[in-house]
């Protein structure tokens, strides 16, 4: 065939355009970025096999995963699931200081009011004491005062309080403090004139919705209700099968812990921080204001909440436990944002795994995480 010049010059570009491509490799064919992890993907990698659980997790007003794990009553093989009821520990502080912010708001106290306002005549080295000192676990008292289960009437536990010996000035330190709880939750008692959980169950749970939390008004039935097991797998009841008085625990435990939940309770207490059902905005700012430092680093406590501030925003949490059950819960308290919760009803396993408390605070970060990019 001839080949005229013509041809030749018509086929110049295609011959560059190879030469290029022969002196530079095919660039590599960009691939998807990976999913994000969902929440359950991440609990089911995260906890360990053996205790029975829930987790919760909401982003907004919009639940991301609410999912039961293993056993809530392994004896009549109950599973656990988003609606079962468990003993959330301490995690109960944030309903007494709401309870004490409630009544500021209602012209009844002031947190800048001396202990004696409402409890009367008090020692000499307590008369500096305020609400907001109880608060903030900045009084100076002793942790507790004997077992969670000892009967102990409201007027002996603000006696042994009152006699016990101060561990540092009013506000002069953080000491944890589950007797500042109970004092904080007698003060609630005595300005209101209420029963303790009355006056949550009127002023807090009814206004956010929240029916099955409490100590004994929700009348559980008792399958609803964990059964919490030891580190060898032995059964030890339900927290109300334990010594408590008629209307509740005994006064080593009310107001500092033992009050009963649920996940979808414990996001709709979220949904109600986020909105003026329950608290006045200035009230519920109150509630996470880092007041004092606390023995983590990094960590401040505010009323009832230990306030950490991270690249995603300002958290507030708590933590619970008694030695059975364990509980946890987080939210970021600046526009509605987003909160988890999750509990179990074995804190350990032996042989297994030592101790559920051992995943915080990585675990409740991550299903903040994950809520967030949902």
């Amino acid at each position: 065939m001839e080949v005229t010049l013509s041809r030749i010059r018509a086929g110049l570009p295609l011959l560059v355009a190879l030469a290029v491509a022969a002196c530079y490799p095919a660039l590599p064919v960009p691939r998807a970025a990976p999913a994000p992890e969902s929440v359950g993907a991440f609990v089911a990698r995260t906890l360990p096999k053996g205790p029975g659980g829930t987790v919760i997790a909401a982003h907004g007003d919009r639940i991301v995963h609410c999912e039961g794990f293993g056993m809530a009553d392994r004896e009549a093989r109950i599973a656990a699931s988003c609606d079962t009821v468990y003993d959330i520990g301490s995690v109960s502080k944030q309903f007494t200081a709401a309870a004490i912010v409630k009544l500021e708001s209602m012209g009844r106290l002031r947190v800048s009011d001396p202990i004696g306002t409402h409890l009367g005549p008090v020692p000499a080295d307590k008369r500096g004491i305020t609400l907001h000192h109880l608060l903030t676990h900045t009084a100076g008292l002793v942790e507790g005062l004997g077992d969670d289960y000892d009967v102990l009437s409201r007027d002996a536990m603000l006696a042994g309080a009152l006699a016990s010996a101060p561990l540092s000035a009013p506000g002069a330190e953080f000491h944890y403090s589950n007797v500042g709880y109970s004092m904080l939750a007698a003060i609630v008692e005595k300005a209101s004139g209420m029963g303790y959980e009355r006056f949550l169950a009127k002023h807090l749970f009814a206004p956010a919705g929240m029916t099955r939390t409490g100590y004994v008004l929700p009348r559980w039935e008792p399958r609803q209700v964990a059964v919490e097991y030891d580190a060898g797998g032995k059964p030890h009841g339900r927290p109300y099968e334990r010594p408590w008085a008629p209307d509740g625990p005994y006064w080593n435990l009310r107001g500092n812990g033992g009050i009963l939940s649920t996940a979808r309770d414990m996001f709709r207490w979220h949904r109600a921080l986020a909105g003026d059902a329950v608290l006045p905005a200035s009230a519920r700012e109150r509630l996470v204001t880092p007041y004092t430092p606390t023995t983590e680093p990094g960590e401040s406590y505010g009323y009832g909440w230990n306030i950490v501030d991270t690249p995603a925003g300002r958290v507030a949490g708590h933590d619970g436990g008694n030695g059975w059950s364990v509980a946890n819960f987080a939210r970021t308290p600046r526009d509605g944002g987003v909160m988890a919760f999750w509990a179990g009803n074995q804190t350990r396993q032996e042989p297994g795994w030592n101790n559920l408390e051992d995943l915080e605070p990585g675990f409740t970060r991550g299903l903040l995480d994950r809520a967030r990019r949902s």
